[in-house]
């Protein structure tokens, strides 16, 4: 159950990001509104309030992550593909501890199938995957220099 609690709220956190990010509206707002209209059944709205907010709030260093990363411009991407990786981002670098990082591409993945562009989920595996390297290959060294 936990699972599918986490990820129905990945997918109330992408369409409240989307939403925000079309309407600029208050974040507030925004998250009611997902709460109200959306069916929130089977999703763990701590973990929702938590990718949503946190998303926001790091947006800027998310995206300064991701660009190395990225094959074309930020500004190229889509809508929900960039929020896809936003979302992937800040469960890599501020969940670390909670999530393994398979998981965390899998889960971009399906939520980038189901909402994203035909094809995109290819383009979200290739970026998440060269980051996540980068990331783990950092911290290993880390470590292994602290010993």
């Amino acid at each position: 159950m936990k699972s599918i609690s986490r990820r129905r709220a990945r997918e109330c956190a992408l369409q409240a990001l989307y939403s925000w990010t079309l309407s600029q509206n208050d974040i507030n707002s925004v998250e009611l509104h997902i709460l109200v209209e959306q069916n929130i059944q089977n999703c763990n709205t701590s973990y929702f309030h938590t990718l949503y907010t946190g998303v926001i709030n790091y947006s800027k260093e998310l995206d300064q992550l991701m660009i190395p990363f990225l094959s074309r411009n930020l500004n190229t991407l889509g809508y929900i593909e960039h929020l896809v990786l936003r979302i992937a981002l800040f469960e890599l670098t501020k969940c670390q501890s909670t999530i393994p990082h398979k998981v965390v591409i899998n889960e971009a993945i399906e939520l980038v199938k189901t909402f994203g562009a035909e094809k995109s989920h290819k383009f979200i595996n290739g970026v998440l995957d060269k980051i996540t390297k980068k990331i783990f290959l950092h911290n290993k060294t880390t470590m292994l220099n602290n010993t």
